[in-house]
């Protein structure tokens, strides 16, 4: 499943030069947002545009200022159109609307304020490096301009005023960029979530179905050759009970698995295992007890016990099996020469499984002929007293 990826560390330094999540999601509203620029932009608008009115300057020159001033507000109104451009134009069109307002700052006889419409939208617009290094650049160009000027003494207030806005505005524009990557860190943890759970119930179906139909296909198969052969009734009679029940738990164990409720018992498989073994005439070497196992790791041994048991009777050909198993480790080992065609979702699902509980599973020929599946979970940190293990059944004619 192909998945998009995002950086959702929010100390993650490399996101202040290229933030994915800039432009993600457009920006400010593009219906609301003009209405609220045009009412932020009046204080400024207002007063300069009854300067260039009565002003005594050349119409050209107060054409020329016009031009200038209402071309940096048309920027500030329609910004939010970029947020969702390449990298090229909103370069572009930052670097403009910072110099039509270092200009407007420095030609029109106004407050520094002005600048705050400039250093604000790049807060927004770049990731928090460039914002910080352009923001910080215009700051101070006009600081040493109003120095040149003789100005610092009236207007050095103002900038500094206009530095302390711009820097909350940098740093709620971080804010906003972290509350976006947790709302896509948390859509793709939802869909993470879903895509686990199909895999779950996927496996555990697998596991399920696969291991109970094969079962019950041995048993059917059993009654029938049985009344072919000898007509013993009562015999077949008793292998088509055996396999209603097997359907009957069969469906009550697709219900549990669909709602999570299913519990493997390594036990219950093992007498599984004995009677579908026997029923198909196979010679199994069976443990009668299951004490010897770390009880939190007989639910995936059951899973494995299931598996093994399962590809035996459907690819195996085999005539004999083994089933040996100590703390931390089950062996499964046959003596047929057809397993390897058993390598698929089963052996994959139990991978997983014993993979989820910090072990491994190997799974191959066996020396001498024959197929092994063998799991084993190490323990973090052995017990004072080891319990003496039972020799795996390398040694299975």
């Amino acid at each position: 499943m192909a998945q998009t990826r995002f950086r959702f560390a929010l100390g993650d330094r490399s996101s202040w030069w290229d933030d994915p999540m800039i432009g993600h999601r457009g920006g400010p509203n593009k219906i609301g947002w003009p209405i609220f620029a045009v009412l932020f932009l009046l204080p400024f608008l207002v007063p300069v545009t009854r300067e260039l009115a009565t002003g005594g300057e050349p119409l050209w020159t107060r054409v020329l200022m016009a031009l200038l001033v209402y071309g940096y507000g048309a920027c500030y109104v329609v910004f939010p159109t970029v947020f969702r451009k390449p990298r090229q134009v909103k370069l572009t069109f930052g670097a403009v609307m910072l110099a039509l307002g270092l200009l407007a700052t420095l030609l029109v006889d106004t407050s520094p304020y002005i600048l705050l419409y400039a250093t604000a939208t790049l807060a927004f617009l770049f990731p928090a490096g460039w914002a910080a290094i352009l923001d910080t650049l215009a700051l101070g160009a006009v600081a040493v301009v109003l120095l040149a000027d003789g100005r610092i003494q009236t207007d050095g207030g103002d900038l500094i005023s206009v530095g302390a806005i711009t820097l909350a505005m940098f740093f709620m524009a971080n804010l906003v960029r972290a509350v976006r990557r947790l709302e896509l860190a948390n859509q793709e943890i939802a869909t993470l979530a879903v895509a686990n759970e199909r895999q779950r119930v996927a496996r555990d179906l697998h596991d399920l179905l696969g291991h109970s139909l094969t079962t019950i296909t041995v048993k059917a198969g059993l009654a029938r050759r049985v009344l072919e052969s000898s007509g013993d009734v009562g015999r077949a009679v008793e292998e088509i009970r055996e396999v209603e029940g097997l359907t009957r738990s069969a469906l009550s164990d697709v219900r549990l698995t669909v709602s999570e409720y299913r519990e493997v018992s390594l036990a219950a498989e093992l007498a599984g295992a004995r009677a579908a073994l026997r029923a198909a005439e196979i010679e199994a070497d069976l443990p009668y007890a299951v004490d010897n196992v770390l009880p939190q790791l007989q639910s995936t041994f059951g899973y494995v016990l299931r598996e093994a048991v399962t590809n035996v009777l459907r690819h195996s050909g085999a005539e004999r099996v083994g089933v040996r198993f100590g703390r931390d480790w089950l062996e499964v080992a046959d003596d047929g020469a057809g397993a390897e065609a058993a390598q698929g979702n089963g052996l994959r699902g139990l991978t997983e499984r014993v993979g989820g509980v910090g072990g491994t599973l190997h799974s191959g020929p066996r020396p001498g002929g024959g197929w092994v599946v063998r799991a084993e979970v190490p323990e973090a940190e052995p017990p004072a007293v080891q319990a003496v293990r039972a020799e795996p059944a390398g040694g299975l004619a």
